[in-house]
């Protein structure tokens, strides 16, 4: 029997779509800000670093790649690339480059409760704002422009 590939931009059609991009969006939103957290806490742990003279750069690259919250939040970044790149596969950077913007609450978030960072009122303004842009865009389809043969 002859059947018609289903559209993405029809109701109910790829249902695993909308639902992986959501899912990568998700680990993006959690994994970035949580690898600036670790990185931002490995640092403070390393304290203040010598770069000059140049003989101190081994001692300093030893000394912060061998704090655990470093390797943390490099792990971390990593994540959230392998999974901003596959939501880039599936999802409009239209769409995903403004929904990931709710990090910014995360990190926001992250910053306030690990790090101990006082975050002031227009700051969290500033932040809800962003969100409520996110919320905007998150209701539109996350992909406009489809390959020939989805076109049916």
């Amino acid at each position: 029997m002859n059947q018609a590939i289903p559209r993405r931009d029809q109701p109910h059609a790829g249902h695993s779509k909308p639902v992986l991009t959501a899912l990568l969006l998700a680990v993006m939103i959690v994994a970035g800000p949580l690898g600036n957290v670790f990185l931002g806490k490995g640092m403070k742990e390393t304290g203040r670093l010598p770069v000059w003279p140049p003989s101190q750069l081994i001692a300093t690259g030893l000394k912060v790649f061998g704090t655990g919250s470093i390797w943390l939040g490099i792990a971390s970044l990593l994540t959230f690339f392998i999974a901003y790149m596959l939501v880039l596969s599936v999802a409009d950077f239209s769409y995903v480059q403004p929904s990931a913007s709710l990090a910014y609450g995360i990190s926001a978030l992250l910053g306030h409760f690990l790090l101990g960072e006082h975050i002031s009122a227009l700051r969290w303004t500033g932040i809800v704002v962003i969100c409520m842009g996110v919320f905007v865009v998150g209701r539109t389809n996350p992909k406009t422009t489809y390959p020939e043969t989805e076109r049916a």
